[in-house]
């Protein structure tokens, strides 16, 4: 049996770019927006969508979304500010370290085998109680173990 944490990879950059795409037109199913839909999506806007500010845009970018689906954002499910300002800034120093270069379908490949694409990698920063409070669900506070990296 494999390992239940192993991401599920993508097959082509078609594949990365439907679901980046689907999502930013609020027609992806529910379902397929997953901890690896998040962070291809967000890679893809970084790379390939300079009109989009990530760490301005992409909030509610999930936000409209989630409402597309049928999800509510509130102070206990939906959209979470820490957690995709966190990933952010990982996706960031992966791609200062890996480089732009390769397919898309690698680059998301690679980073979701690395350690900035694992679920759990937020809380080398936040504690478990920091990172899943109201506080920063809603805001952005200051991490409490380490800082973030910044790579700008």
């Amino acid at each position: 049996m494999g390992d239940p944490y192993a991401p599920r990879l993508f097959e082509s950059e078609f594949a990365v770019r439907r679901v980046a795409e689907e999502f930013c037109a609020c027609r992806l199913p529910k379902t397929e927006w997953t901890h690896e839909a998040h962070l291809a999506t967000t890679l893809w806007v970084i790379v390939e969508r300079p009109d989009i500010d990530p760490e301005r845009d992409l909030g509610d970018m999930i936000r409209r979304f989630n409402v597309s689906v049928g999800g509510v954002n509130d102070e206990t499910q939906g959209y979470h500010e820490t957690i995709t300002q966190c990933f952010i800034a990982g996706i960031r120093q992966y791609l200062v370290r890996e480089g732009e270069g390769g397919s898309l379908a690698d680059l998301v490949n690679g980073l979701l085998l690395s350690e900035e694409g694992r679920r759990e990698w937020p809380l080398n920063f936040y504690s478990r109680g920091l990172l899943f409070s109201v506080e920063a669900r809603l805001g952005i506070p200051d991490p409490d173990l380490k800082p973030l990296p910044r790579t700008g």
